[in-house]
Formats: C-alpha cells, structure tokens, sequence
C-alpha cells in the first residue's frame, strides 16, 4: 500500500490578523513549522482580492501576446532586470549555464525623488502602453501582497520570540519586486538541456507566489525527494529565500524548488505566475539573530542586501 503524497502545510492568515489569542499562537506554530521544514506553506484567508488576480493575469496575457519588437522595447539592461521586461531564457539559475524557458516582467517599489532610501542609482518601473490596466492592476496586487508580507514576516519574528517588527521593518521600503512570468509552449521554444525554471533558491527573505495557471512547481523536501506544490486558487504559496536563510543562520532554509517541463504534448501548454519577492530595504545589514548563532555553527559575515542582491543577480546572470 503506497503512501499518501506528502504535501506543504496550509494556515489562514485571517486567524493571524483577527483571531483569537490560540487561533493566532496555532498559525504562528504552524507557518514557522512549515517555513523549518519544507521552506514552503500555503496560505488561504491572505485578503488579496481574487478579481485582482484574474484581471493581473489577463493583463499579464494580453502583455505576452504581443510580438518580441514590441516586449524589447520595454527591456531595459542597465537595470539589471529589476524592472520591465526580460527576455526569453535571458536568466539561468545559479550554477547553470542554459536559460530557463520563460520570459518576465518586473514591477517594483517607485519610492519617491529625495526619499532617504531611494539609491541615485535607482531603477524604476517602465509601462507597456499596449495594454493600458497593467499599470493598474500590477501596482494594485504589489501593493496587496506588501501589505500581507508585512503580516507574516511579524509571524515569522513572533515564532522565533523577538520583537514583532524585526522581520517586517527590513522589508519596508525594500526592493521587492512583482514578477509576473510566461512560460510558453515547449514545442515552440524548447532548448535542448533547458527546463521552464531549473532548481534554484530564492534570493530574498520570503516569496508569495499566487496562484499559478498550470502545474509544474516541485520543491526539494530535506530527505532528498521532489514532491509537486500546487498553488491552488484562493491560496498563495509562501516561500523562505537565501537573505531569510541567512538571517536565521539557516534554522529557516531556502528551499530549492523548479518549475519541470510539461511531461507530454498533451499538457504542452502556456504557462503563467506571479511570484511577489520581498526584499529589504538596499543598506539593510543581514546578520545571523544573535539566538541563533552557536560555537558550532557562527554563521555567515554580515553583508548588505544591496551587496548581497548583485552578488545573486550576476550568478544568474541579470547583471554583469
């Protein structure tokens, strides 16, 4: 008798937000659990707005369907692609030397001119005037999952027992980005070698991935198996990245996870997702917690998260 197919833990994060004092302690134990074991956890009850979504994605779409004279208008080098569009197979994980089969856009965070945290060297959201919502919506559903990363980077901070705003306050004003992804049909683009997104880790403190329209999302469980995520509508996925990892001196990992490509002709289909990268805030010092570090296990230098983010994005080759 075989058995069931292990699967990531799921929490509501309105019990968080509004429960009472046990229904809240339940998620904190539970979202950090997940967060030790898997580096993965779903969540319902996150208040993004499920209309916003679909209208995301349909702009999303529309964007996509246009022909590449017109998406490399929008690419934009030297911004190392932290904002608009890259083109396909343009970025490799770590290690690699293929491209992944995807192409991407990113929206990021406009602080304004004169703002102490805006670098002079900032980069800054470009529009496809194509499609004339995507402004809209894409800074509608950036600003939504904002507001619920903020939320469960404080769970994060309540399940480690320090204070509430540790996580939370490196994330305001940071660098997070939307990126909202296609991966084509294979039989159109395929590369010998290349799969839709290889396995990687994320760079920042934590992802939340809507919903995605296909399946494809694996992640690495600690025993060395692949088991599938799918981000079901309602939910988003929620993930631990590198900066997180290193921060907690690895007591939260930084799962490696893929998207694989579609298994036959059948399900050779288009695939698109919205991953939302929550990042700190450029001169933010990442360091161990002081309760995590042992004689045993000291934990890495402290480094910025601007030196950190360009170590990572020349590795994936964003950035020269």
């Amino acid at each position: 008798m075989s058995s069931a197919p292990r699967r990531i833990p799921l929490v509501n994060l309105s019990h968080y937000r509004s429960g009472n004092p046990e229904e809240r302690a339940r998620f904190v134990r539970v979202f950090g659990e997940a967060l030790q074991e898997f580096g993965f956890v779903s969540v319902e009850g996150h208040g993004i707005e499920d209309g916003l979504i679909r209208r995301t994605y349909a702009d999303v779409e529309a964007f996509f369907r246009q022909g590449d004279t017109v998406k490399h208008r929008y690419h934009v080098p030297e911004f190392g692609g932290q904002r608009g569009y890259t083109p396909f197979g343009r970025e490799h994980a770590k290690n690699r030397t293929v491209g992944d089969l995807k192409e991407f856009w990113h929206v990021g965070r406009d602080l304004p001119e004169g703002h102490p945290r805006r670098p002079s060297t900032a980069a800054h959201n470009v529009w496809p005037e194509e499609v004339p919502s995507f402004r809209a919506n894409t800074l509608a559903l950036f600003n939504a999952l904002d507001d619920a990363a903020a939320v469960m980077l404080q769970a994060i901070a309540e399940y480690f027992g320090i204070a509430r705003n540790t996580f939370s306050d490196m994330a305001e004003d940071g660098t997070s980005v939307l990126r909202v992804i296609h991966y084509p049909p294979l039989k159109e683009r395929f590369v010998p070698g290349a799969v839709r997104a290889a396995e990687h880790e994320d760079i920042n403190l934590i992802t939340l991935l809507c919903e995605g329209t296909a399946s494809g999302l694996e992640i690495l469980t600690r025993d060395g198996e692949w088991i599938p995520v799918d981000t079901l509508r309602g939910q988003i996925v929620v993930d631990s990245g590198d900066m997180l990892s290193r921060i907690t001196n690895g007591v939260i990992p930084a799962t490696t996870h893929r998207v694989v490509n579609p298994p036959s002709l059948a399900e050779d289909n288009t695939r698109y997702s919205m991953p939302f990268f929550v990042h700190p805030y450029p001169e933010c010092m990442l360091a161990p917690l002081p309760g995590t570090v042992t004689p045993d296990k000291p934990g890495e230098p402290p480094i910025t998260a601007d030196a950190f983010l360009k170590q990572r994005l020349r590795e994936i080759g964003l950035i020269k």
